[in-house]
């Protein structure tokens, strides 16, 4: 077990720590966090707008009331969840252009940064095709000006995502660098700040444009555009993620990270929640008939739905054991303690008071629960037994609430959630009451001395 941890330190707690220090990976992490609310709130008016398909028996009460203002509240969905990427595009701006503004001692604008990376964003969604030598907008059904729409301009929306945050880390490496080497219109001091930094802005910006100009312009002459060539590899690695494979890796890499004191759940994430939050937006599309094709199964939610219930190690069952029925002081006080936070996802009181961590007694289950848990989860929706995550719920919520809203107030999704729970739980008992014993044998030995 010793020989476990040391390889884990050497090969992967030194790696990714370094990894998750990196700008590009910190703007990521915090852009996800930052488009919450955004998927929340669009989440509750696409349930609000699906629940008589879930139950019947509202058909009628829906139809003489939701039904007559469905267009005017799914304006909250097209305008939150339907252009997800640009929310995405703007905040990871803003996040990296703060970051590097503290590291390189830069004057540098985080709300600059965010508006040129928009406008960088922007300049990608047109589609065209070269005739005849001239650059002209893809015309026909379904597009205005070369933009394709739906219920609204189709590459803002989740399937954007990759492109703003490329196009993001683009401009405001741009902006830094300009600054940084003083390709800047500098205005007198007794200039107010605010015109002072737009004229700061103003080479950046004419760089940004020509840049993108060009790198578009050049790529379309192959047939595609930048918004294509950039969705070709994220869509592979898009489509490895959503496998029972991928899944696994997944959550082996989080929990592996987690055992060494790496906090695996934020530096992964960072990576897979771009493709979740895609996937969670093609099955509502889905489900809501406008779109086709298969239910996408690691999508929105579903780590904190089915597999980490009560936190990262799927902890929830363990949790309510040590409150009720351990025999050691230090369990059962531990428990107790933390099975309020533990009910909303939050277990680091027990991974660092048990502890987890750097224990040879638990971190075997630690790894395989959540692990085990998740493809039972996977395999369960991908058979069509139990329904896909078609809405977004806030992590912090209870595994089987949150898998009755998540999959659009269907009880076979809080079905599932409690079927992981359990298992879980069972992986863990045969080393928690072992563990217990342990503590009880010690704890009975510090009396007597």
């Amino acid at each position: 077990m010793q020989k476990l941890f040391d390889f884990l330190e050497k090969y992967m707690m030194g790696p990714m720590g370094k990894l998750s220090q990196k700008q590009f990976v910190r703007a990521i992490m915090a852009a996800g966090m930052g488009t919450i609310p955004f998927t929340i709130i669009g989440s509750a008016f696409l349930i609000l707008n699906v629940l008589p398909q879930v139950f019947p028996a509202l058909e009628g009460i829906w139809a003489a009331s939701f039904d007559k203002i469905t267009n005017l509240y799914m304006t909250a969905n097209t305008f939150t969840m339907g252009v997800l990427a640009l929310y995405f595009n703007i905040i990871m701006g803003f996040e990296l252009t703060s970051i590097k503004a503290n590291e390189y001692d830069l004057n540098l604008s985080p709300i600059t940064g965010a508006m040129l990376s928009m406008m960088a964003f922007l300049m990608t969604i047109a589609e065209m095709v070269i005739v005849d030598g001239t650059y002209v907008f893809v015309e026909g059904e379904g597009y205005i000006s070369g933009i394709a729409y739906g219920s609204f301009a189709n590459r803002l929306g989740t399937s954007g995502i990759f492109t703003g945050i490329l196009m993001a880390t683009l401009a405001v490496w741009i902006y830094k660098t300009c600054v940084q080497r003083n390709w800047t219109i500098k205005l007198p001091d007794a200039v107010p700040l605010g015109v002072s930094r737009s004229f700061t802005a103003l080479i950046p910006c004419a760089a940004i444009v020509f840049v993108v100009l060009v790198l578009n312009g050049l790529i379309m002459l192959t047939g595609y555009d930048l918004f294509n060539i950039i969705a070709i590899p994220f869509s592979f690695v898009g489509s490895i993620a959503d496998t029972w494979y991928g899944v696994l890796i997944i959550n082996l890499l989080i929990h592996a990270l987690w055992s060494v004191g790496i906090h695996g759940a934020n530096i992964i994430s960072a990576f897979y929640s771009p493709f979740t939050l895609q996937n969670f937006q093609t099955n509502a599309e889905i489900f809501t008939g406008k779109a086709t094709g298969d239910y996408a199964v690691f999508a929105g939610e579903f780590q904190n739905m089915y597999v980490v219930c009560g936190g990262s190690g799927a902890t929830l069952g363990m949790c309510i054991w040590m409150a009720f029925c351990a025999k050691s002081e230090q369990l059962k006080a531990l428990g107790v303690a933390s099975l309020p936070s533990g009910i909303f996802n939050i277990n680091e009181p027990l991974i660092f008071g048990v502890p987890i961590i750097y224990n040879p007694n638990l971190i075997i289950p630690y790894i395989l629960a959540p692990t085990v848990a998740a493809e039972i989860a996977y395999f369960g929706i991908a058979s069509g037994i139990f329904p896909p995550v078609i809405a977004n719920v806030p992590w912090p919520t209870p595994g089987l609430l949150g898998a009755f809203i998540g999959t659009g107030g269907n009880f076979m999704g809080a079905v599932l959630a409690l079927i992981c729970i359990t298992v879980a739980f069972l992986i863990y008992f045969p080393f928690l009451t072992k563990y217990d014993s342990q503590l009880v044998k010690e704890e009975a030995e510090a009396t007597a001395a």
